[in-house]
């Protein structure tokens, strides 16, 4: 029985043991699956926290913001101009646009200017050699030969006639002789100052060299850039017939106006001097400025009338020509929260303004309301007071950019 006994003693106390230590293995297993779940979890979470992430953040210094030009400002109500945005058109002004056709007929001997050239009022552009501006010249010439002569006839008559040595008929002859002659010469003159020529060039007529009394120089009449050339060298070219042709087209494109096409419905809410903001195709503001006049005029092909803008131009970026969106002001709305149209980049397919943060900045997601001219109204994510970028924000998105695919933080 003893034996008995103390074998089933042993295999009670096997069972107990194993028992037992399978339920700590499995208590340990519970273990490590509860916290690699809470690990993955504690990821998830932290994945999910908008702003969590230092890869939208733009770690910047207070002094490297201001070497970038990045300025901040507070948010603020204020009230919204109402626009209305229509197509226009740059063009030149046509009061800055000259051009240049031959005052004489002959042939372009010499080409000193060309499409593209800026010149300056009273610069050379060609120099033609002209048969018809010497002969004009050489008319002059006698013409001022015989006048002196004339005149001294004339005084020659008077003192005879005072001496009683000659009639009074000789001096009336001579006289008109000398009126006739001074007549042909001013003739002569004026045909000269047609051709061009100046009262400094005249004086030197007669000491002129040889072939020189037939250089016609054609001269610039307006200060800007040659956009046209419609010669060649050797070129015969003439003047003051319906046959002459353009020579030169040179147009002064620091002032261009904007043509903006007015549609039917909309010319009642357009006033002159109403403000203008003129932006691209992409939304950038190119100028701003206001309606001159509205031409009273409708198309009768697009049925809309034309409202103009005359603008300031120093940089030339507003080309003759190009297409633009014209933002115009017919009223006010009420105060609302706005910011510049410069101030909201798309970051991650949303827009966004760029706040402050301690060392640096990160993108703001926000809703956009109304725009109008330079500003939006935004709705929600910026409230009254809230810092935000308000000039500089296309570089911090620009920065970001370069983060994202590599590029170091640190400034």
């Amino acid at each position: 029985m003893k034996p008995f006994l103390f074998f089933t003693t042993a295999l009670m106390a096997s069972a107990m043991f194993l028992s037992a230590c399978d339920g700590g293995v499995s208590q340990n297993n519970s273990a490590i699956s509860s916290d690699a779940s809470q690990h993955t979890d504690d990821g998830d979470v932290h994945e999910d926290k908008p702003g969590d992430s230092e890869s939208d953040v733009i770690k910047m210094s207070d002094a490297a913001a201001q070497e970038a030009g990045i300025i901040v400002s507070r948010a603020e109500l204020a009230p919204l101009n109402q626009s209305i945005s229509l197509p226009a058109e740059i063009r030149f002004d046509a009061d800055r646009i000259a051009n240049v056709s031959p005052r004489v007929s002959g042939i372009i001997a010499k080409l000193y200017a060309s499409e593209g050239d800026v010149v300056r009022r009273g610069d050379t552009l060609a120099l033609i050699s002209s048969r018809e501006l010497a002969g004009l010249k050489a008319t002059w010439l006698k013409a001022q030969t015989q006048a002196t002569l004339a005149a001294t006839a004339l005084a020659r008559e008077e003192k005879l006639f005072s001496e009683k040595i000659t009639a009074e008929a000789d001096v009336e002859a001579a006289r008109a002789n000398f009126e006739a002659i001074n007549a042909a010469k001013d003739a002569a003159e004026n045909e000269l100052h047609a051709a061009g020529v100046s009262d400094a060039a005249l004086e030197r007529v007669a000491t002129a060299d040889d072939g020189d009394n037939a250089n016609s120089y054609l001269s610039a009449p307006i200060g800007g850039t040659v956009v046209r050339r419609d010669v060649t060298l050797g070129e015969t070219v003439s003047a003051g017939d319906a046959g002459s042709v353009t020579l030169f087209t040179i147009a002064d494109d620091s002032v261009v106006w904007a043509d903006i096409a007015v549609y039917k419905q909309d010319l009642s809410r357009i006033q002159k001097q109403a403000a203008v903001v003129i932006k691209s195709d992409d939304g950038t503001v190119l100028s701003k400025s206001n309606v001159a006049f509205i031409l009273p005029i409708i198309n009768e092909t697009s049925r809309t009338a034309t409202a103009r803008v005359v603008l300031e131009n120093p940089k030339g970026n507003l080309r003759p020509g190009q297409f633009v969106t014209a933002d115009i002001s017919v009223g006010q709305s009420r105060p609302v929260l706005r910011v510049p149209l410069g101030a909201v980049q798309t970051v991650e397919n949303k827009a966004s303004v760029f706040v402050p943060i301690e060392g640096g900045f990160e993108p703001r997601s926000v809703t956009l309301g109304t725009s109008s001219g330079e500003y939006v109204e935004i709705v929600s994510g910026l409230r009254a007071g809230d810092r935000f970028v308000s000039s500089g924000a296309f570089t911090l998105k620009a920065q970001l950019e370069k983060d994202a695919f590599g590029g170091d933080h640190d400034h």
